[in-house]
């Protein structure tokens, strides 16, 4: 269920939640400071523990699919010896997009917690409702605007600089 939208309650984040999120906001800086990407940030947890790290890198490895749910999603696949990630959440600074909405539902992830709205090309409730189309044989729980102000700010900041 997607509950970010105006017709839905808000979602009820734990500290856990946020202190992954602010995790999440780390790699997004990181990606910014050291890589010069697009500042996004993604990780995966599953039974309490971060299984899967992931920045943007499409710039650094010429390569369009190097989101950071992406890279996450490979990470967490080599630490646990499979692409199938049941159970497992997704904290990212940004709404994924349909690439990687579609990559989370094939990887079975059961929950999706993202900061900020992506109003162009949202998979995640904005533009397209990928994570919970019935089309499929796996839907994902979608709590959105967890940090929303940070990461959109270091979302504004990033492009405002390269203006």
């Amino acid at each position: 269920m997607i509950t970010d939208s105006p017709d839905s309650p808000a979602p009820s984040f734990n500290e856990a939640d946020v202190s992954f999120m602010r995790r999440a906001l780390q790699l997004a800086g990181h990606a910014r400071d050291a890589e010069n990407e697009v500042p996004v940030g993604a990780l995966l947890v599953l039974n309490d523990e971060i299984i899967g790290l992931g920045w943007n890198r499409n710039i650094t490895l010429n390569d369009p699919t190097a989101h950071a749910e992406i890279q996450a999603l490979r990470a967490a696949g080599e630490k646990i010896g499979n692409y199938r990630l049941v159970g497992a959440t997704l904290y990212v600074t940004l709404e994924p997009c349909a690439m990687c909405s579609m990559a989370l539902v094939h990887a079975r992830v059961g929950r999706v917690v993202y900061g900020a709205t992506d109003p162009k090309t949202g998979a995640a409730g904005s533009v397209f409702d990928t994570l919970i189309s019935e089309r499929h044989n796996h839907r994902i729980q979608v709590d959105g605007g967890l940090l929303a102000e940070e990461s959109s700010a270091m979302l504004r900041e990033f492009f405002r600089s390269r203006r």
